[in-house]
């Protein structure tokens, strides 16, 4: 299976559509390519307009739901280099990954949290996708999302 088969599906099985526009909040680039890295700003879980989850992991909500949100948030970051290339093979190795979690008071599976988004990296590129990772617990994040992620990404 490609790896544009494998996003599409996990987008399927997540219930998200990711074909429609990737909005920015602010003024910044979203992607920025030099040379052969490509640095993705942090995207937060939504799709649209909407921010599909909100609030605090360990308070608001589960830590099933934050690994849902880091999913969908590496996702976008996905579907951001599938838009810059037409397709997800010139990916040689996601390198890094940084995710913060706007966590509860005593919250500490932020690494966990984390582990959404790593899955989804490794189904979609095997083991292009294995990645440095770094999981920060935040006070709070932007539009009240309980994650986002920030990646480097080599290409070919």
């Amino acid at each position: 299976m490609s790896r544009e088969a494998r996003f599409r599906q996990i987008a399927v099985e997540l219930g998200y559509d990711f074909d429609g526009e990737i909005k920015v909040g602010g003024n910044y680039a979203p992607l920025v390519v030099h040379d052969d890295l490509i640095y993705i700003s942090g995207q937060i879980p939504r799709v649209g307009d909407t921010v599909v989850i909100q609030g605090a992991v360990g308070k608001d909500v589960s830590l099933m739901q934050g690994q849902l949100a880091a999913k969908v948030c590496i996702m976008r970051a996905v579907a951001l280099l599938l838009r810059q290339f037409e397709t997800l093979d010139r990916v040689r190795k996601i390198l890094s990954i940084n995710v913060y979690v706007q966590s509860a008071d005593g919250f500490t599976q932020q690494s966990e949290v984390s582990d959404g988004a790593s899955e989804v990296l490794y189904s979609i590129f095997g083991e292009a996708g294995v990645h440095a990772r770094t999981s920060v617990g935040v006070f709070q994040l932007p539009k009240n999302a309980p994650v986002e992620i920030s990646l480097v990404v080599a290409t070919a």
